[in-house]
């Protein structure tokens, strides 16, 4: 079907967009204190938080940085370099905005990011996590500007181990900023700055070492609002490469820091619990149910690694898997306290987030106990006395924003198929319920209940979309009178 038939105008779908965040309680302003307090802290430039003072800042604004991000985007965490080492091996090179110099703790920006924990993306907007002018100006590693920031240098071997990490700050200057389509051409060509080759090798590097330690790559179908000259349109997420691998240089550094929080006893780690043999039995029941072939000898791991999106019985099957990545929380501790079960089962590693300060808030806090923990210096106060209180703010704020992306993937579904009803679909068939089924239509990218428990996963069924409720934000099919 010609997808030009399920563009939505500008207009309508922004009015909806709002009436959603007024509903959920989306905030998309700030109070004047807290603007005026980032516009002061944004003129007078970084200042070292409480406990950080006499901390060394290095010049390292000769390192050629680069950021890859998606379109459009100002609130800039992350820059990446690289180079070959004499021996053998990598030396990468990450930077990261260093929100604490601009966010000193017990004040009203403080206190709001606390408030809401992360940014909330909507289509049209984002509600960010701190005011513009630290956001999207002067916190933001925004290309051709020199700024403070955190900087990772890690040493990884041939294979691509870690073999010697360092973290401080400093100040750095990005050379460039690309889309992650702009880097893959460039990769593609070989046109691209000398590190986006090097983000290559070393991702694909990376992506070897996660096979070995057991990591799960699981690539669910994943809708996505894309907007465009003409209009809003509702589009399966198909991910390039150098986003993978770019995804790989921020995995590497979350697994650094967690390693040097165990070693210092105190610190903030993300976790996910290893699948039960129940779960795991139950998904090789699946898959014998599906005609899929799983050796006995063949971890959970390594057999939903081989299954693509593209493949209707494997579709399901990959829909059956996520049972197995449940669960995913933040476990703080101190005093050598180490969680009792600290790793993140889908990374096969401790893991820490400490990339993403200017839309989660809690790496702000483990960056300042990173960054005393390798200096060998004390944890400040400030930040080691809210490490207590992080995994409920983030739990909180995590599932506000899967609610938000859940209600505006539901009510453009309902925009993009209020004229379509009476129609047939081929649907495949993801997930049997207590009294419904799962299916996923291949365009529009629609993700959707069916009544009836009976269809054989894994199958294409002509499906006829018999409602269309804009209001409740649900859309209702039944199987058409072929599949019965």
């Amino acid at each position: 079907m010609p997808s030009r038939r399920f563009l939505v105008h500008d207009q309508e779908l922004e009015t909806g967009f709002a009436a959603i965040r007024q509903e959920l309680d989306v905030p998309v302003t700030f109070d004047d204190e807290v603007i005026e307090q980032a516009e002061r802290a944004a003129a007078r430039g970084p200042q070292l938080p409480p406990g950080a003072g006499g901390m060394k800042i290095r010049d390292a604004t000769d390192i050629p940085f680069v950021a890859i991000d998606p379109p459009g985007s100002r609130d800039l965490d992350q820059i990446f370099s690289a180079e070959t080492r004499s021996g053998g091996g990598w030396r990468v090179f990450y930077g990261i905005a260093d929100v604490a110099s601009f966010v000193h703790p017990g004040g009203a920006i403080d206190d709001e990011s606390m408030e809401r924990g992360v940014t909330l993306y909507s289509p049209d907007m984002r509600a960010s996590l701190h005011p513009e002018a630290i956001n999207e100006n002067a916190a933001s590693l925004l290309a051709g500007q020199q700024r403070q920031g955190l900087l990772w240098t890690i040493d990884l071997d041939s294979d691509g181990r870690i073999t010697a990490t360092h973290f401080e700050r400093a100040t750095v200057k990005s050379r460039q900023s690309m889309t992650y389509r702009e880097a893959q051409t460039d990769i593609d060509n070989g046109t691209g700055a000398p590190a986006l080759q090097l983000l290559k090798e070393i991702g694909l590097a990376r992506q070897e070492q996660e096979r070995q330690r057991g990591a799960v790559s699981l690539q669910l179908p994943a809708q996505e609002i894309k907007k465009s000259d003409t209009g809003y349109r509702l589009v399966y997420d198909e991910e390039i490469p150098v986003e993978g691998w770019n995804a790989q240089i921020s995995l590497l550094t979350g697994i650094a820091a967690a390693r040097i929080m165990v070693e210092g006893g105190i610190g903030l780690l993300r976790t996910l619990p290893t699948p039960d043999e129940h779960t795991i039995d139950g998904l090789r029941r699946t898959a014998r149910g599906l005609g899929l072939d799983w050796p006995a000898d063949m971890s959970y791991a390594d057999r939903v690694r081989t299954l693509t999106s593209a493949d209707p019985v494997e579709a399901a099957m990959l829909s059956r898997s996520a049972r197995g990545l449940r669960g995913a929380g933040y476990d703080s501790f101190k005093n050598g306290e180490i969680p009792e079960h600290p790793e993140h089962s889908a990374i096969a590693s401790i893991y820490a987030h400490v990339t993403a300060p200017l839309r989660r808030a809690c790496d702000r806090f483990s960056n300042e106990v990173l960054l005393a923990l390798v200096h060998d210096r004390e944890v400040p106060d400030w930040a080691a006395e809210r490490l207590p209180e992080l995994p409920a703010i983030m739990g909180r704020s995590n599932q506000h924003d899967r609610s938000l992306e859940r209600t505006i993937t539901d009510y453009v579904e309902a925009v993009c198929l209020r004229d379509r009803v009476g129609e047939t679909f081929d649907a495949v068939v993801t997930g049997n319920g207590r009294d419904t089924s799962n299916i996923m239509l291949a365009e529009p990218a629609v993700i959707a209940p069916i009544r009836g428990k009976h269809h054989e996963l894994g199958s294409v069924i002509p499906v006829t979309l018999t409602g269309v409720d804009i209001e409740r934000r649900k859309v209702t099919f039944e199987p058409s009178e072929k599949s019965r």
